[in-house]
C-alpha cells in the first residue's frame, strides 16, 4: 500500500479520481496538448470554485483539513457517487487513533450449527476475505471455498476461479473497490498489508485496479458462474453480518434450471468425500500463479 504509507491518503484519493474523468464528461471542450490522463489540477480546481493552488496544496498533502463544502464540490467534480463520496469526506474525518489490539477472528459456535444445517453452499469470510469456515455444499460449488484459503488471492491468482466466473473482468473490480472500503483507514493493519503486498506483485490485474482508488460496498447480489461438473449456475448472493464475520450464502430460483443443478450437485458431492462445516486460521499462501 505504497500510497498509504506516505501518509497522503486524501491527495492520493484526488489524484487517482481525477484521471479517471475524462474533459468531455467534466464538460471542458476538446483539444490542447493533454499531457495527463483524465483532468488537470487546475481544471478540478475551477470546476469546484477552489483556486489551483489550494487545490495543489491537497493534492500534495499539505492542507488535511479541507472544510465539508470544498469536499462535496470536489466529489461532484470528480463524479462521485454516494459511496465513493462518503469515502472521501472519511479520508478527512479519520484521525489518528492509538494502536488497537487485533482480536482473532472468531466463528461462533451457532455458526457452525448453521452452517451444517443449510442445504445451499454457505460460508464465513473475516475483513480480509479469509475463509474461516464453510459447508459442504460451498465446497461442492467451488474448491477455493474451504477454510483456510483466501478469496481474493484465489480471485487473482487461481485460473480455476478465473475460469468459474462468466464476468472475472466486472467482478474483479468490484472485489477490489469492496477490498478499499473494508480496509477503511487500517492501511497499517499486517493482515491487509501482506495480502495487498502480495498480489500487487504477482497481478498485474490486482495492480491497475488497486491503483483506481475505486470504492463499493461488496452487498448481496447475482452472479453466473461456471461449475466444471454441472454447467452454468445463476445463483443469488447474500452477506449477513453475524459478530465480526460475514456469513455469505448462495442459493438459485427456487424450480430454476440453476436449482435442479445445485441438487445434483449436491448429490454428487453426497456419493463421494465431503467436507464438513469446521473452521481453521488462515494458512499459509498457496502455491498458486498468475
Amino acid at each position: 500500500m505504497k500510497d498509504e504509507e506516505s501518509g497522503n491518503r486524501l491527495g492520493s484519493y484526488l489524484r487517482a479520481r481525477r484521471e479517471l474523468v475524462s474533459p468531455a464528461q467534466a464538460g471542458i471542450p476538446p483539444g490542447g496538448n493533454r499531457r495527463v490522463p483524465g483532468l488537470r489540477r487546475e481544471e478540478v480546481a475551477l470546476l469546484a470554485g477552489i483556486s489551483p493552488d489550494y487545490y495543489l496544496r491537497l493534492e500534495r498533502g499539505r492542507d488535511t483539513n479541507p472544510s465539508p463544502q470544498v469536499l462535496e464540490s470536489l466529489a461532484r467534480v470528480l463524479r462521485l457517487d454516494d459511496v465513493e463520496r462518503t469515502y472521501l469526506l472519511g479520508l478527512v474525518a479519520a484521525r489518528p487513533r492509538p494502536p488497537r489490539r487485533k482480536r482473532p477472528e472468531h466463528v461462533p459456535a451457532r455458526v457452525h450449527q448453521l452452517l451444517a444445517h443449510l442445504q445451499i453452499p454457505a460460508f464465513v469470510e473475516g475483513r480480509a476475505f479469509d475463509v474461516l469456515a464453510s459447508n459442504a455444499m460451498a465446497v461442492a460449488l467451488s474448491p477455493r471455498l474451504r477454510p483456510g484459503r483466501n478469496r481474493l488471492r484465489s480471485f487473482f491468482l487461481d485460473p480455476e476461479e478465473q475460469a468459474f466466473h462468466q464476468d472475472w473482468t466486472k467482478a474483479a473490480a468490484g472485489f477490489v473497490a469492496a477490498l478499499r472500503t473494508t480496509i477503511g483507514d487500517d492501511t497499517d493493519d499486517p493482515r491487509f498489508v501482506e495480502l495487498v503486498g502480495e498480489l500487487a506483485l504477482s497481478s498485474q490485474r490486482f495492480r491497475a485496479l488497486w491503483a483506481r482508488h475505486d470504492v463499493r460496498n461488496l452487498d448481496g447480489g447475482t452472479t453466473t458462474v461456471h461449475h466444471p461438473v454441472v454447467g452454468d449456475l445463476r445463483l443469488h448472493r447474500d452477506k449477513l453480518p453475524i459478530d465480526d464475520v460475514i456469513l455469505v450464502v448462495y442459493y438459485p430460483d427456487k424450480d430454476s434450471g440453476s436449482d435442479e443443478k445445485l441438487r445434483l450437485l449436491a448429490a454428487l458431492s453426497q456419493s463421494g468425500p465431503t467436507d464438513a462445516a469446521h473452521s481453521q486460521s488462515p494458512d499459509t499462501p498457496h502455491p498458486e500463479t498468475s
